[in-house]
């Protein structure tokens, strides 16, 4: 018989007192009672390793308990029973006991853990316990995710992951700071728990340590790896310290300010304060002048006391500016009789009264004496004086008072004169032909008057209209005054019958610019005067006890690079040579350009000439290299070379987006006593070098600028340029029906290769009596930039005396050599280069001095050179000619250098010196 037919007759014999059953009934109604209560059910329980656990339950009353385990009831023997009597309700009250093994729940393979419940019999049925599951506990080594170290900033949040390993029990999660539990109940700035992790909400330096996750369960205790947390502080600038005193007793010198990164110090691998630390700026302090004794006076008339008086002042000059004031008397006295003083004379008042009178009488006696002498020599002439204008041939004086601006290029007439400032002009009138209306020739207008001397004192071109007749104090310029109308901008007379013709061409231009210096060892910089071109020759270059006369030149006719494709020329071709020298450190060569720069839109490529006359492409501004360095800048590029030659740049547009920068600027003449005014407006490429090629024109035509030139942005889009002349004042001024407004193709403005075009516009006045002309020029590419020049000028019927537009910009002397042609000395700059060009394992070596230096890209190019440090040098200089001192330099070398002991030696002063020695040798 089965077991459990064998249990149920047990039980049911037990009951009944027969053998007649086979499976346990689930109640028996029949004796009066309560079914079975458990004081204590059975209880989840874990195995661990392989020690059995121990199930009970407890109820009353209860005649049979017996455990059922995953569905089957468990045998007799292996329950351990116990019974005894409720002294309270007088209910017997039944206690079991059974083992469950390790073996026995690893071999259930259930869809359910392993389960035990109990079953209690009473005389009125049976209760069932709660299931009890039973499972094996264990705890995996490795955590699923060990917290990570951090790097925050101070008050930052920081926040470790913790997620602990696998097991049954789940692991509960403990945090420990440097070995020490921590209570996030007794600091409310830490939470741990948000899924066992661990958050602090402000870091504070003290939450700086080693934090270690900590999971553990009945079986094991298991730890993560530490993850290192640093609570950094990044440094503040203190506030600025007073200005010190100038550096100098007198005269120009400097004085600074400074301020220290510890407002907070940077602490923990915190950032160093960005800027810099030290400010500079220029003073002049007045020079201490010592006071110094004028002459003696007179003396005095002698006293009654025998004595007479002198004195002296203190002005000559006064002290001033703290100097030391006179040395010595204001005053001496001395006896004035020679030791026969009488003092005892009681009408001494009364002698020198008489002897004053005396003295008077004989003065004015002489003074009649002389009058009538006078008066007798001047009888023997009687001719009246001349009218002094029957020698001056009939010329006649004008004075008038000429316009100062703010622009010193931008000449408007018909803003607000100073009244201060004035030229005289003598000179003949503007003399017309009243049937022709044309000037008379230079020649017979000025012959008579061969010497005639003109002194002008100006640096810019304008063009002065004379009203009256005037004298000429000078002698007569070639450039003085137009020629009539032979040039290449013609002027509508009224009597002109020719229709107004759309004049859209380039001018006709020089063919080079052209400069040339003698450089040697000591190297130098060759500048070409307000053109943005400039060669830099290091120092060394040259190698020693040889010297080269090197030149420099601008192709200013016709380009012969000839576009392929889209390609278009940026810049101008740019020549240096002589092409066989051979220099051993690169030189620097810097070459304005015309694009709006960006990666995105825009493709630069650096080109050379060959000897056959033909353009290869030396390098992509974006590749690297290693035989040359490109480094493009908003208005320029900087090109280290190794070789001579001539060299431009050209750009092929990605997209559509990519931008040339074009120069507009508007123009204006008038021939003498005409009713018409020219207006001509030019689209340059926007480099210095094309510019004065337009002023250099407009100066040989008369012309004068109305309005400061402005910044066009000239996509690539394919789409025209228009040019406009709009608001004319009506009743004053017209302009012809349909040409207020003209077009150029896109592809005369994009391709223009350098050439300034320009579009010119024929405006009449109605009465010669209008004087002033006030309109807006709008130049505008279509769906694209647009500006607007506004002209308001004054005009002048008669000839207009023209000066030079251009003040040398870049430098006086072209050519500088020697030391005083570098910001750097020399000898700072071979520390410089000891100290970076060494490999330094903390990486502040040259690398690192490029980068402070905003040179991030090939690095390759400096790696191939025997001083990297010394070509990234240069090319700061070159970099900086105009715009730079030697502070961004400075404040890189502090923020790099502050651990290096080769830099301690190179003060700020030192750096302060060379600063102001180039600024006083180059008249910055």
């Amino acid at each position: 018989m089965c077991y459990q037919c064998r249990l149920c007759s047990d039980v049911f014999f037990d009951f009944t007192g027969t053998d007649n059953g086979e499976a346990l009934p689930e109640s028996i109604p029949s004796a009066p009672g309560t079914l079975p209560h458990f004081i204590e059910e059975p209880d989840d329980a874990y195995i661990i390793k392989s020690n059995p656990i121990a199930l009970r339950c407890k109820a009353r009353p209860a005649m049979q308990i017996f455990f059922k385990c995953n569905g089957e009831w468990v045998h007799q023997n292996e329950h351990v029973s116990e019974e005894s009597l409720d002294e309270s309700s007088g209910l017997k009250v039944r206690e079991v006991f059974i083992n469950v093994t390790r073996q026995q729940v690893e071999d259930f393979h259930g869809p359910e853990d392993y389960w035990c419940q109990c079953v209690a019999w009473s005389h009125l049925g049976t209760s069932k316990s709660r299931k009890a599951s039973v499972r094996i506990a264990y705890l995996r080594k490795n955590f699923e995710q060990d917290p990570q170290g951090r790097e925050v900033p101070i008050e930052g949040m920081i926040v470790l992951h913790c997620r602990p390993p696998e097991g049954v029990p789940a692991a509960e999660v403990e945090w420990l700071k440097n070995e020490e539990p921590i209570d996030s109940e007794q600091d409310e700035n830490i939470d741990t728990r948000a899924d066992h992790n661990l958050i602090i909400r402000q870091a504070r330096l003290s939450d700086s340590g080693n934090y270690t996750c900590m999971a553990a369960n009945i079986v094991a205790k298991r730890r993560s790896l530490s993850a290192t947390v640093v609570v950094y502080v990044n440094g503040g600038w203190s506030s600025w310290t007073e200005w010190s005193a100038c550096n100098v007793r007198c005269g120009r010198g400097w004085q600074k300010r400074s301020r220290t990164c510890t407002n907070p110090a940077p602490l923990n691998g915190g950032a160093f304060c960005e800027g810099m630390s030290v400010q500079k700026i220029t003073c002049t302090s007045l020079c201490p002048v010592d006071g110094s004794w004028e002459v003696w006076s007179e003396w005095s008339v002698c006293s009654p006391e025998c004595e007479h008086l002198r004195i002296r002042e203190c002005t000559a000059p006064p002290p001033r500016n703290g100097g030391k004031f006179c040395e010595g008397l204001s005053q001496e006295s001395e006896n004035c009789t020679d030791g026969l003083c009488i003092l005892g004379i009681e009408n001494a008042s009364d002698i020198a009264l008489y002897s004053g009178l005396g003295a008077a009488v004989v003065a004015v006696a002489v003074l009649v004496i002389g009058v009538t002498l006078y008066r007798r020599s001047q009888s023997d002439y009687g001719v009246d004086v001349i009218d002094s204008s029957a020698l001056t041939g009939g010329f006649q004086t004008f004075n008038f008072k000429t316009v100062r601006q703010g622009n010193s290029l931008l000449l408007n007439s018909a803003m607000q004169p100073d009244l201060t400032v004035s030229r005289t002009y003598s000179g003949p009138i503007c003399l017309q032909d009243p049937l022709d209306k044309e000037l008379m020739t230079e020649s017979s207008l000025f012959n008579p008057l061969s010497d005639i001397k003109v002194k002008v004192q100006s640096s810019f071109m304008v063009s002065l209209g004379v009203s009256e007749r005037a004298e000429y104090h000078g002698k007569n310029h070639s450039r003085t005054f137009p020629h009539g109308n032979n040039h290449s901008f013609s002027t509508m007379h009224p009597r002109n019958k020719t229709p107004y013709i759309q004049n859209l061409s380039s001018l006709p231009t020089r063919t080079e610019l052209r400069t040339t210096g003698v450089f040697g060892h000591l190297g130098g910089r060759l500048v070409m005067p307000n053109t943005g071109v400039s060669l830099l020759i290091p120092h060394g270059a040259i190698p020693e006890e040889n010297s080269w006369e090197i030149y420099m030149s601008i192709n200013q006719g016709e380009p012969s690079l000839q576009s392929d494709g889209s390609e278009v020329l940026l810049s101008p071709e740019v020549t240096c040579g002589p092409p066989d020298m051979i220099v051993t450190t690169p030189f620097a060569l810097t070459i304005p350009h015309c694009a709006d720069v960006s990666s995105e839109h825009w493709n630069i490529h650096l080109k050379k000439r060959t000897q056959q006359g033909k353009w290869e492409e030396v390098m992509s501004v974006e590749d690297e290299s290693t035989s040359c360095y490109c480094l493009l800048d908003p208005f320029a590029c900087h090109v280290l070379l190794d070789s001579f030659g001539t060299y431009a740049l050209t750009g092929e547009p990605i997209t559509d987006c990519a931008v040339k920068q074009l120069k507009v600027a508007v123009f204006g003449c008038m021939s003498c006593n005409s009713l018409d005014y020219n207006l001509r407006v030019y689209c340059v490429d926007n480099t210095p070098c094309a510019f004065q090629e337009v002023v250099s024109d407009e100066r040989h035509q008369g012309g004068q600028l109305l309005e400061e030139p402005k910044l066009l942005h000239f996509k690539g889009n394919t789409f025209s340029l228009q040019i406009s002349v709009l608001d004319i004042p009506p009743f004053l001024w017209r302009i012809k029906p349909f040409t207020a407004c003209q077009e150029v193709p896109f592809s005369r403005v994009w391709c223009s290769n350098r050439q300034p075009l320009h579009c010119a516009f024929s405006l009449e006045r109605y009465t010669p009596t209008t004087t002033q002309l006030s309109c807006k020029i709008c130049i505008r590419q279509l769906k694209g930039h647009e500006q607007i020049l506004q002209v308001q000028t004054s005009i002048l019927e008669s000839e207009r005396e023209t000066i030079t537009f251009f003040a040398q910009e870049d430098s006086s002397f072209p050519a500088q050599t020697g030391p005083k042609a570098f910001k750097i000395p020399y000898s700072i700059r071979q520390r410089i280069c000891a100290t970076f060009d060494t490999p330094n394992a903390k990486g502040k070596d040259w690398q690192m001095l490029a980068q402070k230096n905003s040179i991030n890209r090939n690095l390759s190019y400096f790696a191939t050179q025997s001083s990297p440090s010394a070509v990234i040098l240069n090319l700061w200089e070159a970099r900086h000619q105009h715009d730079g001192d030697l502070d961004s330099l400075a404040c890189a070398l502090e923020e790099i250098g502050r651990t290096h002991t080769k830099l301690s030696n190179i003060s700020e002063s030192q750096l302060d010196e060379a600063d102001f020695n180039y600024s006083r040798q180059n008249g910055l």
